[in-house]
């Protein structure tokens, strides 16, 4: 936005030109948003269309797979009670129900807001009811409940009382401590207890636990869940009430039982047994009649022997001790007792004592009555007399009840002034309006009749402050046809779902099939008919198949003409007419131009038509086939091509005698090609020659042949394995070893030689042995061998006798001169040692 105001302001201070720019800039903004409306308005009607189509089948498919999921988390919750204790599934009915409508949208809602328990806020559960309410809320209305119950009070006794509070529902009371401040799990273990879509909303997914109601020492064994626990499953041994039967297993939840036997426990009485069967608590009162006397023992009647005692309606009448008087008391059963006029006896005032009979009565003693009077305040004034004292006549300065005023009038007089009180009662809405009020207004006891949450009705109790409770109504919302229905709190009704119905729906048909196509029950216009048509068409006489198109929703267009470019596009508007029957699709079977096929056409499409394969009919060179595609021919024959077909123009590619690679040089034709009459230059077998052949001699000739033809006739220029040269003709393949030439051939030491021939030698078929001269020659070198170890040997000998060479030797020791052996004996004995050697080197090489 800054730069746009940057940029105009630049504008207005420009050239012309740039005015204009800025007007293009603004027509071409106006233009891209107006295609934005246009398309958001398209995509937000096809989404539109799609929820419509879809909604049905989309929801179905949900409402299974949510089923099927709620009932494996159900089958978890209850493993441990119907597995490992192997419990009755049908005790479980009022749990599952709970658990249900945990699942269930809508089921789950808080009476004090009238609002859905969602899954991830934080609850609280009744545990009178197990009714569960938003925590805020309860919150809320305990605060409310007690500041009403303590508004009325006064500061002395404001404290002193624990006062409770009501669940909005049940009206179970709680303690003020008792005021939920934590949002825990239904079992109470856990403290703010995380969401997982595999447990029971608010459930920590742990065992239960809590006691069983009533207690019987047992814990729950079930998942954490919501509503009342179970019966207990476990299994005790006890035996019936009367004690007479032998102890039987049974289970906790119904341990107690009964043995149908006669009790036979004495009764009340005294006199009779019980003869009920075996029963649990005490027995009933004896249902036995006797004849009983009353406690004075004057009647008899009949009466229950469970009530023996009984009194009459008679006056006692037994004369007193003092044998004046009769008892006055009704049927007693103890003593009479002394006269009441017996002993001293006060006069009426209370001032003095008599002591008379009892014949006579008590006189007055003259003096003042000087009683208290009825008003507390002023004594009787007359002489002591018999009877009531007479009323309060002194005149007094009254106040009224409310102390507004005053008045002289007689003390026995109330003085009520005409002042009506206009202090708020407790209910803080309406005046107390009480005449002469002292203060301690009474509560309101008019209707208070404020519309409750529902919005439907008003509230029927005594004005109040705070909250009122919520509606006790219950409202039924049904589904179209009525038959299904689902029970919710007043008020919910307008955002609870209708239920679904799986009755039929019955609503007449509207296009020209006598009845619908079965579907449930639903809210608004029924689905649209996709039964066949079966309409007879008028060309063929075939039945319509297309689904009925009857009252098929048509985008009508053209009809609204806008008033100006300032007036909006309105959305497309559909109406439903009746479409006609599309072409006929009935498939007839049809032969193509080319008679290659019989196919199924529409037919309405029915005619001569080309199957867009090739014609296939075989031409005038009998080698090739028409290339174009499916046409009609003239019949000349079965597949022979027409005059409306190609004509062949192509090269003769019939295949070429084996070995021949020049082509046919004739066009296409039939028949055979003349046999190939060119020059091939070939190389003979040797490779160093080049020889021409005609190709239909090298092509028809059989091996022999080829190989005579390809043979330069010259000597084989290739050795031989043994180094001699091949003695054959140009051939082919490997040369063939019978060399016959002249090898020399040595005996084993090499002395004795003799030519013989190579393929001989080679073959192994000839040998040359050493003779005597040989061996014997071949034993002295051996000889020689063994006696240069012994040699060296005394050489050694000979410079050990030697010993150490003197460094320091005498002036006067005379110097003898070594003879010729000891000068040249190292010589002579390594020029033998080097012959001896040499020779058995030879000796050995003749040997190999």
């Amino acid at each position: 936005m800054l730069g746009i105001l940057v940029y105009i302001s630049f504008v207005f201070t420009s050239s012309p030109i740039s005015k204009l720019k800025i007007s293009l800039f603004f027509s071409t903004e106006l233009i891209s948003q107006r295609k934005f409306e246009e398309i958001k308005k398209a995509n937000q009607a096809a989404a539109k269309k799609l929820i419509e189509d879809h909604f049905s089948s989309s929801e179905e498919e949900g409402d299974e797979d949510t089923e099927g999921k709620q009932g494996k988390i159900v089958d978890k919750t209850f493993i441990t009670y119907t597995s490992q204790i192997d419990g009755d599934m049908h005790e479980l009915e009022r749990t599952r129900q709970y658990i249900n409508e945990a699942f269930q949208s809508g089921a789950m809602t808080c009476l004090i807001c009238i609002a859905s328990v969602k899954r991830n806020q934080a609850v609280w559960s009744c545990s009178g009811c197990f009714c569960i309410f938003h925590m805020p809320c309860i919150q809320k209305w305990a605060k409310d409940s007690l500041f009403l119950v303590s508004s009325p009070l006064t500061d002395d006794d404001f404290g002193k009382r624990d006062y409770p509070w009501p669940c909005p529902k049940c009206r179970f009371e709680y303690k003020r401590s008792e005021t939920p401040t934590r949002y825990y799990c239904y079992c109470g273990k856990v403290e703010d207890p995380p969401l997982d879509p595999w447990l029971v909303p608010h459930s920590c997914g742990q065992v239960c636990e809590r006691e069983f109601k009533p207690p019987c020492g047992h814990k729950c064994l079930l998942l954490c869940h919501p509503g009342p626990c179970p019966p207990c499953p476990k299994t005790v041994t006890i035996t019936c009430y009367c004690k007479k039967a032998k102890p039987v297993s049974r289970r906790c939840s119904t341990k107690e039982w009964s043995c149908q036997q006669p009790c036979g426990r004495k009764l009340s009485c005294g006199q009779h047994n019980c003869e009920d069967p075996c029963h649990a608590g005490n027995c009933k009162p004896c249902p036995r009649i006797s004849k009983q006397k009353c406690v004075c023992g004057k009647r008899v009647a009949e009466r229950l022997c469970a009530s023996p005692v009984w009194h009459c309606d008679q006056v006692c009448g037994k004369i007193l001790p003092c044998g004046h008087h009769t008892c006055e008391q009704v049927c007693h059963p103890l003593a009479c007792g002394e006269c009441p006029r017996s002993g001293k006896r006060f006069c009426p005032c209370q001032k003095s004592k008599f002591f008379l009979p009892c014949t006579e009565d008590v006189p007055t003693c003259g003096d003042s009555c000087d009683k208290v009077l009825e008003c507390g305040i002023h004594r009787c004034s007359q002489r002591c007399h018999r009877g009531p004292c007479e009323i309060c006549r002194q005149e007094v300065e009254k106040h009224c009840r409310c102390g507004k005023h005053t008045k002289r009038m007689p003390c026995h007089k109330p003085y009520l002034c005409e002042t009506k009180c206009i202090k708020m009662r407790d209910c803080q809405r309406h005046q107390c309006k009480r005449k002469c009020c002292p203060g301690n207004c009474p509560p309101c006891d008019l209707p208070c009749a404020r519309a409750l949450g529902c919005r439907n009705h008003k509230c029927p109790s005594i004005c109040h402050r705070g909250s009122c409770y919520p509606c006790p109504e219950i409202i039924d919302v049904k589904c179209k046809c009525g038959n299904t229905k689902v029970t919710v709190p007043c008020g919910r009704e307008r955002t609870t779902k209708p239920p679904r119905c799986k009755e039929l729906c019955r609503q007449p048909s509207t296009c020209h099939h006598p009845n619908r196509e079965k579907h449930r029950c639903h809210f608004g216009p029924c689905p649209p008919c996709h039964q066949s048509c079966q309409k007879v068409l008028e060309k063929c006489g075939h039945l319509c198949p297309a689904p009925c198109h009857d009252q098929a929703l048509v985008k009508q267009t053209g009809t609204h003409q806008p008033a100006g470019p300032w007036e909006q596009i309105s959305e497309p508007v559909y109406i439903q007419t009746a479409l006609p029957c599309p072409p006929c699709q009935v498939p007839i079977p049809t032969e193509c131009l080319g008679k290659h096929e019989v196919s199924p056409l529409p037919c309405h499409a029915v005619g001569p038509y080309s199957c867009k394969r090739f014609c296939g009919r075989s031409l005038a060179c009998q080698n090739h086939t028409c290339m174009k595609e499916c046409h009609k021919v003239t019949k000349v024959s079965d597949r022979k091509a027409g005059r409306e077909c190609l004509q062949c123009e192509e090269a003769c590619r019939k295949p070429r005698p084996p070995g021949c690679p020049h082509p046919c040089i004739l066009p296409c034709h039939p028949g055979k090609c003349p046999p190939c009459v060119q020059m091939l230059r070939i190389k003979c077998h040797c490779k160093l020659i080049s020889l021409y052949v005609e190709c239909r001699q090298l092509s028809t000739a059989d091996v022999d042949g080829k190989n005579r033809l390809t043979s330069c006739k010259n000597q084989c220029p290739k050795e031989l394995p043994c180094g001699h040269r091949c003695k054959e003709l140009c051939h082919p393949g490997k040369c063939p070893f019978n060399c016959n030439q002249k090898v020399k051939l040595r005996c084993p030491c090499k002395r004795i030689k003799k030519e013989l021939q190579c393929s001989k030698v080679r073959e192994g078929r000839v040998s040359l042995e050493c003779d005597t001269t040989c061996k014997e020659m071949k034993r002295k070198a051996s000889e020689v061998i063994v006696i240069l170890p012994a040699l060296a040997e005394l050489e050694a000998f000979e410079n050990r006798l030697k010993g150490r060479r003197k460094k320091n030797r005498k002036k006067d020791e005379v110097e003898i001169e070594p003879s010729a052996w000891q000068k040249y004996k190292k010589v002579f004995l390594s020029l033998v040692c080097t012959l001896v050697v040499m020779f058995a080197w030879y000796l050995a090489y003749d040997v190999y």
